[in-house]
């Protein structure tokens, strides 16, 4: 499965999806993000159990203030509508998956 693009017109029926969610909030400019977003993309194509979504914070302001993301990659993830987890900075894909898994 692919990574969908995430924005405040879709974001409702990503929120309240069945699978657990990984939103991962990244800017085009940035480094870190650049160095997440290959993991993320391959999370996404070996776990279809998962939906798996990125926000372009630069895009949707709203969304990145909703979730108060501070820095980039912020990565969360959601259940049943709640956010159980979400982290800042790169992480390995051990660590995205422990977190989608927690």
């Amino acid at each position: 499965m692919s990574v969908l693009i995430v924005n405040k017109n879709n974001f409702d029926s990503v929120k309240t999806s069945s699978k657990p969610v990984l939103l991962d909030f990244y800017a085009d400019w940035c480094g870190p993000c650049r160095m997440v977003s290959p993991i993320v993309e391959e999370i996404a194509e070996e776990n279809p159990q998962y939906l798996i979504g990125k926000i372009n914070v630069d895009k949707e302001p709203e969304l990145a203030q909703k979730f108060n993301v501070l820095s980039i990659p912020t990565l969360a993830v959601i259940k049943n509508g709640k956010v159980i987890s979400q982290s800042a900075g790169a992480r390995p894909k051990a660590e995205i998956l422990a977190m989608l898994n927690g």
